[in-house]
């Protein structure tokens, strides 16, 4: 009788906002705004660094691939939820979902391991400023960005056909504003406890240890920064890093609370903001931070914007 009463659903219906019914216009103007602002704040990055002569240079690569990075990782989700948003229609299927959430979880380790990557980057300029060039080649820059993408791939993929593979029984009500792990775990009938070793120990190979590196690369940092005899020098060195360090802890702030907080203080609202933070607020920041603490950055943008606007 308790297998006849199980009906397992070929769907999922994810709520979002809609416990803000008369705020969805408002909701959809706002990620719309952001949405475009992500897109031409990132392109902006990407092309500066692309066609500006004064950025070939390996920090600039790597940003420039990080903000690619930032483009399709935002565009995983946010068109998914302006469409719901202004539709109303949040039925999303089992296939639909595995894919969103695939890609999600294959740019969330590229993002997170790119992170690692420009740590390393400043690390090398600022501890072994002498054999950079050496060390820091385009050939080992393109290896180091590619095993990033790759190395963040097989991971995602299989933990999603496990999962997948599992039985959605007696409810398709996916709390949450799109497809993700945790509440999605919620929904799978019968043991997960396998899934959830998996999970825990993918956001402990491409979350903590990525992060641990760049603590790391950090801690040596400052300490060749504290042994410079300038004041000028100590401050130019800190400047070259305290892009990333900022980005870096929005990033690993955020995604830590969402993905290792306990069981018991699981709150589906809270999570939807979390969510919010480190798949739209921090993409939205990224370009900002990087422009406003970066004076090569600004002449770029500046004589990039001022070509467009002549032509």
């Amino acid at each position: 009788m308790g297998e006849a009463n199980l009906t397992c659903v070929k769907e999922f219906i994810l709520l979002g906002f809609s416990d803000l019914p008369s705020l969805q216009g408002i909701l959809f103007g706002i990620f719309l705004y952001i949405y475009i602002n992500i897109l031409f704040g990132n392109g902006l990055i990407i092309a500066i660094t692309k066609f500006d002569a004064a950025l070939q240079t390996p920090m600039y690569f790597f940003l420039g691939n990080f903000a690619f990075v930032e483009i399709c990782y935002i565009s995983v989700t946010l068109p998914r939820m302006l469409s719901d948003l202004w539709t109303q229609n949040k039925n999303i299927s089992l296939l639909a979902c595995a894919v969103q959430l695939c890609f999600f979880l294959v740019l969330l380790f590229t993002e997170s391991l790119l992170l690692a990557v420009m740590a390393y980057d400043c690390y090398v300029a600022i501890c072994k400023p002498l054999y950079y060039t050496l060390i820091m080649n385009h050939k080992v820059c393109v290896q180091l960005v590619v095993g990033s993408w790759i190395t963040g791939v097989p991971m995602p993929i299989g933990q999603i056909f496990q999962v997948f593979s599992l039985p959605f029984c007696n409810s398709n009500i996916l709390n949450h504003i799109f497809c993700d792990m945790p509440p999605l775990m919620k929904l799978v009938s019968g043991d997960i406890s396998w899934n959830e070793v998996l999970m825990y120990a993918d956001a402990v190979l491409f979350g903590f240890i990525p992060f641990l590196l760049i603590l790391y690369s950090y801690i040596r940092i400052f300490i060749t920064i504290q042994k410079l005899p300038s004041v000028v020098g100590r401050s130019k060195a800190f400047s070259t890093c305290s892009s990333h360090l900022m980005v870096v802890g929005l990033f690993f702030g955020s995604g830590i609370i969402a993905y290792l907080q306990p069981k018991t203080s699981y709150m589906a609202g809270r999570e939807k903001m979390v969510s919010l933070f480190y798949t739209i607020i921090t993409p939205m920041f990224n370009p900002l931070i990087y422009s406003l603490r970066n004076k090569d950055v600004i002449m770029a943008m500046k004589k990039l914007l001022s070509k467009w606007m002549g032509s």
